[in-house]
């Protein structure tokens, strides 16, 4: 309840004032009350009592004829009821009230409509066109009106009249457009949506949800070639320019987008964020060339005062890692010039912890593909070893570089920094991560049970991945320990594997073909099979692979490696042996032949892809 309090002073003047402090406490109590039987009125025209719901919905409009809402449902249960001799009273009554309520025209001629007076009911629409007053609110009621009763074409009159009336074609441009959305006239739609942003550039994130969400992809070429018009006109129409970025992205034509960017970035004297934000896109996206220009474009044009110099030699160095090492082919000398790219970057000043994943990077670089362990390992105990270093990427620095000592062989010094992460982060990913490494290790050195133990306490990680190698492993050694009367196949197997881990891929292949040959027929076959593929993709060899999954695929496709093995042929043919067809072929089966596999959602989303979807 509102209360309020008059001060009256003049006697004379008593008697209005307490007719104005009872009106004021009469609204104030009527309030609930209105909004109780609103709500009942709409409830029972939900439940179709029409003759309740009319009533109230009456008795609502007189108590507030302002609300043209209540008018709208009183004459809706007087259609349902087919009362129109009352419904026609009615609006005629309003309209001699208020002509310029044109939308009543509308409400009249549907009621028309209803008892099948069309001619009467065209008239009706005609006139509320022809009585349009030159008034923005009244044009946007009238036309909303008509395009609910779906009548688009009258509906569109209306809009290009109101925009003659008020001098300006921009302000039922949004609304044009939509009507145009839902007769499928798409080129339309797209003019009226640019004339309605030129207008409104603050609209632009409306305007690109409504073209992302309901614009066919195939009308993206008709976009671009009314913005590249618009923008030929008016080179100045930022909002125009940043839509044609825009509908670059959507295309993952990031060169173009880079374009336009660049442009956007020299005429409003900007830091160069959305070119920074552009080549992260393009990077993650796999377009390397677009994100290295983006990075080199930072560098060179805001130099090392731009906050995104630093940033920016970084990303650059990591997407040109990412090229070459994702690329089918490369030499020696390729890597050694990104090597001495590193290089020059991480001297002096840069040196220091907020330099460290590059640091990190290198590392990796040195070891995985260089094959120098000590220089990798080097790297790494320095950004173990740097001051202030924050603990997560310590961490990180820990578990990579206890991969590195197991790969030479150190194996205490391993197990070492995979506990004292594992110590530091109990309940979290990095320990997760460290205890995987660490139950790994132990399977290498043939302690299977413990090793298992570990697995199937990890297939519960907050780490997909963690619980999908987990599983993975745990599975493999069911299936496997304890076959035979011993465990010599196993420990044949995890010492190879430990073999191709540490890059020894020729001791690794003696020992897996001895073990076929002494072990004939045993259930490790598709095994020795898929860890002879990993080998061969490590050593780029791609045909090789390829021919021993299929192997696996046709001879063992009940085993645990069937699916392994598909998704690895997909991988293949997808990326570096370029035949998308194959690529499809090999994750549609997945999906179909293997629906339970830990690979089936990530092989419908890559199927997709392919097929050319728009994936959210």
């Amino acid at each position: 309840m509102i209360v309020a309090f008059y001060l009256v002073t003049d006697p004379g003047r008593t008697t209005m004032s307490r007719a104005i402090l009872f009106l004021f406490f009469s609204v104030s109590l009527s309030l609930p009350v209105v909004a109780q039987e609103s709500k009942l009125a709409e409830q029972y025209f939900q439940n179709g009592e029409y003759e309740k719901a009319g009533q109230l919905f009456q008795r609502l409009y007189d108590a507030q004829s302002s609300s043209e809402y209540y008018l709208d449902r009183y004459i809706d249960c007087l259609l349902k009821l087919k009362q129109f001799a009352d419904g026609e009273k009615v609006l005629k009554r309003e309209l001699k009230k208020n002509p310029q309520a044109v939308k009543l025209y509308v409400s009249l001629g549907k009621l028309l409509e209803s008892q099948e007076r069309y001619d009467e009911a065209e008239k009706q629409y005609q006139t509320a066109i022809a009585e349009m007053p030159a008034d923005q609110y009244q044009i946007i009621l009238l036309g909303n009106a008509l395009a609910r009763d779906q009548k688009n074409d009258l509906a569109m009159e209306v809009y290009t009249k109101g925009a003659k009336l008020l001098n300006d074609e921009a302000l039922f441009a949004e609304y044009q457009g939509n009507l145009l959305l839902q007769t499928g006239d798409f080129s339309g739609m797209i003019n009226y949506y640019l004339i309605y942003l030129s207008a409104n550039p603050r609209q632009q994130g409306k305007i690109q949800m409504n073209i992302q969400r309901y614009l066919p992809e195939d009308y993206l070429d008709e976009l671009q070639a009314q913005l590249y018009s618009r923008i030929n006109e008016h080179p100045d129409d930022v909002a125009m320019i940043e839509l044609l970025t825009w509908s670059f992205l959507q295309k993952k034509d990031y060169r173009n987008a880079l374009r336009q960017s660049k442009a956007l970035d020299v005429k409003l004297e900007e830091n160069g964020s959305r070119i920074f934000h552009l080549g992260q896109i393009a990077a993650n996206e796999r377009d390397f060339e677009a994100a290295i220009e983006s990075f080199q474009y930072l560098i060179e044009a805001k130099g090392p005062g731009s906050v995104y110099y630093y940033e920016a030699n970084k990303q650059l160095l990591n997407a040109k890692r990412q090229r070459l090492v994702q690329s089918p082919a490369y030499s020696r000398e390729d890597l050694l010039s990104l090597e001495a790219e590193y290089e020059q970057f991480l001297t002096g000043d840069n040196r220091n912890r907020l330099i460290a994943p590059l640091i990190m990077e290198q590392a990796e670089l040195e070891a995985l593909y260089l094959q120098d362990m000590p220089k990798a390992i080097q790297l790494l105990e320095e950004v173990v070893n740097m001051p202030g270093m924050e603990q997560d990427l310590q961490s990180q620095a820990k578990l990579q570089l206890g991969d590195y000592y197991l790969m030479v062989g150190e194996i205490w010094d391993a197990t070492l920094l995979y506990s004292q992460v594992d110590k530091i982060y109990k309940d979290d990913a990095l320990g997760h991560e460290a205890r995987y490494r660490n139950a790994r290790l132990s399977y290498f050195n043939g302690d299977f049970q413990w090793a298992q133990a570990q697995f199937d306490v990890l297939k519960s990680s907050t780490s997909k991945l963690i619980a999908n190698d987990a599983l993975d492993l745990s599975v493999f050694i069911m299936d496997n320990l304890g076959l035979d009367t011993s465990t010599l196949a196993m420990e044949a197997f995890a010492d190879a594997e430990m073999l191709v881990f540490q890059n020894r891929h020729s001791e690794a292949l003696t020992i897996l073909d001895s073990l076929v040959s002494r072990f004939p027929f045993h259930s490790l076959e598709d095994d020795v099979l898929f860890l002879k593929s990993r080998m061969y993709i490590k050593d780029r060899e791609w045909q090789k692979a390829i021919t021993v999954l299929k192997r696996i695929v046709d001879e063992f496709p009940d085993e645990i490696r069937a699916d392994n093995a598909l998704f690895e042929l997909g991988s293949l043919y997808e990326g570096p042996v370029a035949d998308p067809t194959l690529a499809m072929s090999m994750f549609e089966r997945i999906f179909t032949d293997y629906s339970g596999s830990t690979f089936a959602v990530e092989a419908r989303k890559r199927y997709r892809t392919l097929r050319g979807d728009k994936l959210q």
